[in-house]
């Protein structure tokens, strides 16, 4: 009788262990189980254009692994020329990530394909498709692109002052940009495909202004090698509509805080309402803190790594 109950309990246990999990918590009279979206640390958020102290990618990723986040977003700019023309640097990275259980989950770049010079446009294309090789070599599946912009702002702070916004060069229209912009992507999309990147375009300053300048853009490119990065923090005007008009074509979250105040501006962001948008949307991939704020980093990554992942948590 006692071995009886016993194979009797084996087999309900083993019945049990092949349910989807949100069954056999039901099932086994448990809570449902709870999962995070990953949580990944952009390097932006130490170095910033600023702090020489955190140029190095190996010391973001050393902090990244000791705060605890899930992967790490690298941002082009802290390479230096010879870091990149270096095969050994850049395995050097990877290398380090792996060890430390952190997956290099994207690769924030910068191109600017909004000039009417085809040379310029050209040079944009190659450096794009240079950026795309880069990733594969160091098994990045995600990369931040741009449109670019019309330059004309005086300065990073004047655009910033007049929230993003610029006028076109003279004797053009945003109407002539999109068409420039279009077919540089366009000419990285087989590159795409064949190193297995998916190009995420952002919310950003110049074309992609606006979710309707994004969309425009990946609609009319209409390929599954160009997603969205959804930036939470560009979007000055508008901001939820806008935010949910890309919600559904989201590859990529960049997750804007601002502990201590913001260098340029401070938005007061509703993560759980964001995540439960996401979510509504199925998006069950990477969420990259960007810190923008003035507090010391040693306080204010920690409390924004706490705020996401309360925030992006959801049932299975």
């Amino acid at each position: 009788m006692k071995r009886r109950k016993f194979l009797q309990s084996s087999i309900a246990v083993t019945a049990a262990a092949a349910l989807p999990l949100s069954v056999q918590g039901d099932h086994l009279g448990k809570a449902k189980q709870t999962r995070t979206n990953p949580i990944a640390l952009s390097t932006y958020s130490l170095w910033r254009f600023r702090n020489d102290a955190f140029r190095d990618l190996h010391k973001c990723i050393d902090l990244a692994s000791e705060f605890g986040f899930d992967g790490v977003e690298l941002l082009l700019y802290q390479f230096e020329q010879n870091d990149l023309l270096s095969n050994s640097y850049v395995q050097s990275l990877k290398r380090h990530a792996t060890r430390l259980g952190l997956p290099l989950c994207g690769l924030s770049t910068h191109q600017g394909f909004v000039t009417p010079d085809r040379e310029k446009r050209q040079h944009n294309i190659d450096l794009t498709i240079s950026q795309l090789e880069l990733c594969a070599r160091l098994g990045i599946p995600a990369m931040r692109v741009n449109t670019g912009r019309w330059g004309t702002s005086g300065s990073f702070d004047e655009l910033m002052a007049n929230k993003g916004k610029e006028p076109p060069l003279d004797g053009y229209t945003d109407d002539d940009g999109f068409p420039w912009v279009i077919e540089a992507i366009e000419k990285c999309i087989p590159t795409a495909e064949k190193l297995g990147v998916v190009m995420g375009l952002e919310n950003h300053w110049g074309l992609g202004l606006t979710a309707e300048g994004v969309m425009r853009i990946v609609d009319t490119v209409d390929s599954p090698w160009l997603q969205v990065t959804l930036d939470t923090g560009n979007f000055l005007e508008n901001r939820d509509a806008q935010l949910e008009a890309l919600a559904p074509h989201a590859y990529f979250v960049q997750a804007k805080t601002y502990y201590g105040g913001g260098q340029w501006y401070e938005l007061d962001i509703d993560y759980p309402k964001i995540a439960q948008m996401l979510h509504k949307h199925d998006y069950r991939g990477w969420v990259s803190l960007e810190f923008e704020g003035m507090e010391g980093y040693r306080t204010a990554i920690p409390k924004s790594l706490e705020l996401l992942r309360n925030a992006f948590s959801y049932s299975l």
